[in-house]
C-alpha cells in the first residue's frame, strides 16, 4: 500500500469519526442543552468539513500519483 493510499484512508476514516462524534455530541445536547455539548458537536462538524476540503485540496495535487 503506497503512502497516498494510506494517507486517504486515513482522511476518510477521520471525517467519518467527526461527523460521527459532532451528530453524538449535537444529539446528547437536545438532551441535556449544556453549551459545551453544542460547542463540542458544532466544532466537530467544522473539523469534519475541513477534512474533506483537504482531501479533495489532496487527491487533486496528486492526480498523477498511483495508488500502488
Amino acid at each position: 500500500m503506497s503512502l497516498k493510499a494510506f494517507h486517504v484512508i486515513f482522511i476518510t476514516a477521520a471525517v467519518l469519526l467527526a461527523f460521527g462524534f459532532g451528530a453524538w455530541m449535537l444529539n446528547v445536547h437536545k438532551d441535556t442543552q449544556a453549551a459545551s455539548d453544542y460547542n463540542l458537536g458544532v466544532g466537530s462538524l467544522v473539523v469534519g468539513v475541513a477534512l474533506v476540503v483537504y482531501e479533495v485540496y489532496f487527491l487533486r495535487k496528486l492526480k498523477k500519483v498511483s495508488y500502488l
